[in-house]
């Protein structure tokens, strides 16, 4: 009898866990094709992915960021198969150039009716490496630049009553991770924002839908900012985006966050790290900070006045960051058109 009700118990489970990802995997009936869709951060990384599927969709595309370059390869590969695809090198921390941005896509291919807020910065070193200037850096690109560009987008939206936002912040706006306080002080902003305004903007048809990730292999890692023991704060920060089981795919995360878009879900947390980090937050948040804070203990220390020195992660190499540990990330640097070194501040 006992072996019977534990036969039917792991089925059950089983099955529980087979519905709620054949649930989450839902497309959604809202169609990106003949769209126009509006991507921040679009010529690399995660932003570059997500465009591949809109642009595979049949969606028209216009991506924006800081490099006409890195924009430049992003553009061509994405139109290479006759695609209407945009790019616009835009500071997007600056008002007025976020609203022009959105003029100039309405008059080349009409009004936005998907605008992802994706651009991004990674700030990561010990807290008394952290100047106030790393704070306001984050807070213009993951609260004020979003800002920004729903203002923009949603007065046609309204009108219209139909469009979709989707808010890329992360598990780091969730739960407060050792070593990025200005990266997950300005992702906590982002999810409040994105919440507020989501409340609000139901009413006219606009769902407004925020997306948690956990550790995706972008291959982004070697553009973020790194201070205190640089190669050290490097290789750990490489190495916990290249584990497998840790960490998802870039095209994973695109596939679930457009069919969270489709769906109009409120809030989609990507991977079962992240997932359960949150769980526990959320149940026990002291608890949860106060482990957080053991985990502080594993990582470098600070570095002295040197450290106190912003490099980027190109520059803070080593024979721990060029291994076998960090061959998936390596691999995603390839494919997502992160190999040029193109800070997006200066150091």
């Amino acid at each position: 009898m006992k072996q019977n009700r534990t036969s039917w118990l792991a089925a059950a489970g089983l099955g529980a866990a087979l519905a709620a990802t054949l649930w989450s995997n839902r497309r959604g009936s809202y169609s990106l094709a003949s769209r126009v869709v509006l991507i921040t951060g679009g010529s690399r990384g995660l932003g570059l992915v997500l465009a591949r599927y809109a642009v595979a969709e049949g969606a028209r595309v216009a991506i924006c960021a800081r490099d006409p370059e890195e924009l430049e390869r992003a553009r061509l590969e994405l139109a290479a198969n006759g695609a209407e695809v945009l790019a616009f090198t835009r500071d997007l921390t600056d008002e007025v150039e976020v609203r022009t941005l959105v003029a100039e896509v309405k008059q080349a291919l009409g009004p936005v009716d998907v605008l992802v807020n994706n651009a991004g910065i990674i700030t990561g070193g010990p807290l008394e490496h952290m100047e106030q200037r790393d704070y306001e850096e984050s807070m213009k690109t993951h609260f004020w630049a979003p800002l920004h560009a729903m203002r923009a987008v949603l007065p046609d939206m309204i009108s219209r009553r139909s469009g979709r936002i989707v808010n890329i912040a992360s598990l780091g706006g969730k739960v407060a991770v050792p070593h990025m306080a200005p990266y997950c002080a300005s992702k906590f902003a982002l999810v409040g924002l994105s919440e507020g305004f989501r409340a609000e903007m139901l009413r006219y048809g606009v769902p407004i839908t925020t997306i948690c990730p956990g550790l995706m292999r972008t291959g982004s890692a070697r553009q973020a900012i790194v201070k205190g023991q640089h190669q050290k704060e490097f290789s750990w920060f490489m190495i916990a985006d290249s584990l497998p089981g840790l960490t998802m795919s870039a095209e994973y995360a695109a596939r679930q966050i457009w069919n969270a878009c489709r769906r109009g879900d409120a809030e989609l947390i990507l991977g079962l790290p992240a997932k359960l980090l949150s769980l526990a937050h959320g149940l026990a948040p002291g608890t949860t900070v106060n482990a957080l804070s053991w985990l502080n203990r594993a990582l470098p220390d600070h570095g002295g006045d040197y450290g106190n020195v912003r490099q980027r992660g190109y520059q803070s190499e080593s024979d721990v960051t060029r291994s076998w540990l960090t061959a998936l990330t390596r691999k995603a640097e390839k494919q997502n058109n992160e190999l040029g070194n193109h800070p997006a501040y200066p150091a």
